[in-house]
C-alpha cells in the first residue's frame, strides 16, 4: 500500500523514520513523476506538462518499509535565480544529510542525453560518496541529439555500473527499478 506522507519545504521538516529512502531526481520535464507512478503502479506523484511543477520534497510510504522521495527537478524550469539556488541548496542538503538514502536515481531524458546540470550533480555525488544510478527515461521516443555524452561508472566513483532504460508510457524497463526498490 502506498501512502502520501507529505510535501516538505525544508530538509529539517522531513519526518525521521527508520525506513530506507530511494530518491528520484532529474532535469525538469524528464518524466520523473510519470516514472514514479509507473513504478509504483498508482498515480501518486503529481504530473504536469509544465516543467518545474514539483517544488517540494514529496515523500511516499511504501508498505511501511520504504520511502520514495520525489525531488524537485533542476536545470530547465522557468523560475527565479533565487528559487533555483534555494532548490539546489536544499537538494545538496538532502543528499548530504539524509542517512536513510539508499540510492539516488538520476533521471536523464534519453532523447537529449546528459546535460551540464546532470554532470554537475553526478560530480557532486561522486565527491560526496552518494550512491546513484542513472535511469534513462522516454526510451520509446525518437532520439533528438546524436552527439550525446556517453556515461560510464568508470569515470564516476559513486555511480552504479548498470544504467537503466525506461519508458513510463510503454511500461518498459520498470521491473529492474521495482526489484531494486522492493515494489511487489
Amino acid at each position: 500500500m502506498i501512502k502520501f506522507v507529505g510535501s516538505f519545504e525544508t530538509v529539517k521538516s522531513l519526518p525521521q523514520t527508520q525506513f530506507v529512502e530511494y530518491a528520484f531526481v532529474g532535469r525538469s520535464n524528464v518524466g520523473k513523476s510519470s516514472l514514479i507512478n509507473a513504478v509504483l503502479g498508482e498515480k501518486v506523484a503529481r504530473t504536469s506538462n509544465t516543467p518545474g511543477r514539483t517544488q517540494s520534497l514529496n515523500l511516499f510510504n511504501l508498505d511501511d518499509r520504504v520511502m520514495i522521495v520525489d525531488l524537485p527537478g533542476y536545470g530547465y524550469a522557468k523560475v527565479s535565480k533565487a528559487d533555483a539556488m534555494r532548490w539546489l541548496n536544499r537538494l545538496e542538503e538532502y543528499l548530504i544529510n539524509r542517512s536513510q538514502l539508499r540510492r539516488l536515481f538520476i533521471l536523464i531524458d534519453s532523447r537529449i542525453g546528459a546535460k551540464d546540470s546532470d554532470l554537475d550533480l553526478m560530480d557532486f555525488c561522486d565527491n560526496n560518496g552518494i550512491c546513484y544510478q542513472i535511469v534513462y527515461t522516454k526510451k520509446d521516443k525518437k532520439i533528438r541529439e546524436s552527439e550525446q555524452a556517453k556515461l560510464s561508472h568508470e569515470e564516476h566513483s559513486a555511480m552504479m555500473e548498470e544504467i537503466l532504460e525506461t519508458s513510463a508510457e510503454k511500461k518498459y524497463g520498470l521491473e529492474k527499478l521495482k526489484d531494486l526498490i522492493g515494489v511487489k
